[in-house]
């Protein structure tokens, strides 16, 4: 069963300390909008595999697809 875009959230919240997090999708394409302190001093790909950490094997078994925007909370902000 795929997962649904709740569920997506609900996994990186579960994972990661995210000040606002935005997530859409079809149950296997998902675009995601992350804002996390975490992210502060990170390059992108780094920023990326946080929030892959976050989900874990899920980006393989469940997850098809998922696009980022990973901002800190001050890049959110402005």
């Amino acid at each position: 069963m795929s997962p649904s875009p709740e569920q997506i959230k609900d996994y990186i919240a579960a994972g990661m300390d995210c000040t606002h997090l935005e997530v859409e999708g079809d149950g296997r394409h998902f675009s995601a909008l992350i804002v996390s302190p975490a992210f502060a001093g990170k390059r992108l790909i780094q920023r990326h595999q946080l929030v892959y950490a976050a989900l874990g094997d899920r980006m393989r078994e469940e997850i098809h697809a998922l696009s980022m925007k990973t901002l800190t909370p001050e890049e959110y902000q402005a």
